[in-house]
C-alpha cells in the first residue's frame, strides 16, 4: 500500500515538474523575447498583468503541489533509499524545491514586486535589467524543471 502510495506521489511529482517546467520554458523561449521588443512601458506592463493573473488556482496548484509532492517524496525516498529510485527520487525533490521553487521565491518574486513598485519614470531603466536578470534565473528554474520531471520518471522506470 505504502509503495502504491509513494508511486503515484512520484508520478504526480513528475507531471507537476513537467508542467512547471514547460511553462517557464515558454517564457524562456519566447514569452519574454516578445516582451522585449515591446516599447519599455508595453513590454513593463504586459509583464505587471502577467505577475498578477498568474496567482490563480491552476498554475498554483502545478507550482506549490509540485514543491509540497517533493517535501512529502524527499521524506519517503529514505524508506525507499536501498530500493532503485530512492536516489533519484530525492535528487528530483531536491532539484525542484532548491533550482524551482527556491529560485522563484529568492530571485524571480523579488523582481517581480521590483517591477510592481517601480515609479513609471523609472520604469524603462528597470524594464532592460529586469529582462536580463529575470530571464536568466528564469533559464535557471526552467532546467532545473525539466531535469526533475526526468529525475522522478526514471525513478518511476526503475520502481
Amino acid at each position: 500500500m505504502l509503495e502504491h502510495a509513494i508511486f503515484l506521489l512520484t508520478f504526480a511529482a513528475a507531471i507537476g515538474s513537467g508542467v512547471v517546467g514547460g511553462i517557464f520554458y515558454a517564457f524562456s523561449s519566447f514569452v519574454m523575447a516578445a516582451l522585449g521588443r515591446l516599447p519599455s512601458a508595453h513590454g513593463a506592463g504586459a509583464m505587471k498583468a502577467i505577475n498578477v493573473s498568474v496567482i490563480n488556482p491552476v498554475f498554483m496548484l502545478a507550482f506549490m503541489g509540485t514543491a509540497v509532492l517533493c517535501l512529502v517524496l524527499a521524506a519517503a525516498s529514505l524508506i525507499w533509499w536501498g530500493r532503485p529510485g530512492g536516489m533519484l527520487m530525492l535528487a528530483a525533490s531536491l532539484l525542484y524545491l532548491a533550482g524551482c521553487f527556491g529560485v522563484t521565491m529568492l530571485f524571480n518574486v523579488p523582481l517581480n514586486n521590483q517591477l510592481a513598485r517601480v515609479a513609471p519614470t523609472q520604469e524603462a531603466a528597470l524594464w532592460s535589467r529586469y529582462l536580463d536578470v529575470w530571464t536568466a534565473w528564469n533559464h535557471g528554474r526552467t532546467l532545473a524543471s525539466i531535469l526533475s520531471a526526468i529525475l522522478f520518471t526514471a525513478a518511476l522506470l526503475m520502481a
